[in-house]
């Protein structure tokens, strides 16, 4: 009998972060988050606009219009960040996160950063880069746990389409 290969925890909870960012309508990035305690997933977050509110593939981006680049202005947007919508989701759910990882297909911002900080989020897992040295910075000071993983780019292709693959390489 042939032994079924079952994913790693890790590669696990990427694809749901991933499958995640598939719901997200954003014209320019794609993001995605899960946040996991006890290998239990306790909330999940996509990138997008509040809730009831025009997506931005239908009204336009306001990032594009005013040619703001990745990482600058991020309050110049009609959407949360996938963190944020993960973090408000458990909020919403009354799952408490504290002593929680967050698995997040790009890595946080400085604002989403702070967040996780004070959610006391103990482990962070990103795939992506970002262009933003304030939350690298902030978060060297933390007691959290950074580390990257990634998956094989066939399978995120799979999983959200070409559009996603826009590889910044940024770290």
């Amino acid at each position: 009998m042939e032994e079924i290969r079952r994913p790693s925890w890790d590669q696990y909870f990427m694809r749901m972060a991933y499958l995640a960012a598939s719901r997200s309508n954003c014209t320019r990035r794609k993001v995605g988050a899960v946040i996991v305690r006890d290998n239990n997933v306790l909330a999940t977050g996509y990138n997008g606009p509040p809730a009831h509110t025009v997506n931005c593939n239908v009204i336009g981006c306001i990032r594009d219009e005013m040619h703001v680049m990745s990482g600058e202005r991020q309050e110049l947007c009609r959407g949360l960040h996938a963190e944020q919508n993960a973090i408000i989701q458990a909020a919403v759910n009354g799952s408490g996160i504290k002593g929680s990882k967050i698995y997040v297909t790009t890595h946080p911002c400085s604002a989403c950063s702070k967040m996780i900080m004070n959610a006391q989020v103990t482990e962070i897992i990103f795939a992506e880069g970002y262009p933003d040295d304030l939350a690298k910075l902030m978060l060297l000071e933390s007691s959290i746990e950074i580390r990257r993983f990634t998956l094989p780019d066939i399978e995120v292709k799979s999983m959200i389409g070409e559009f996603y693959l826009h590889k910044t390489g940024e770290d």
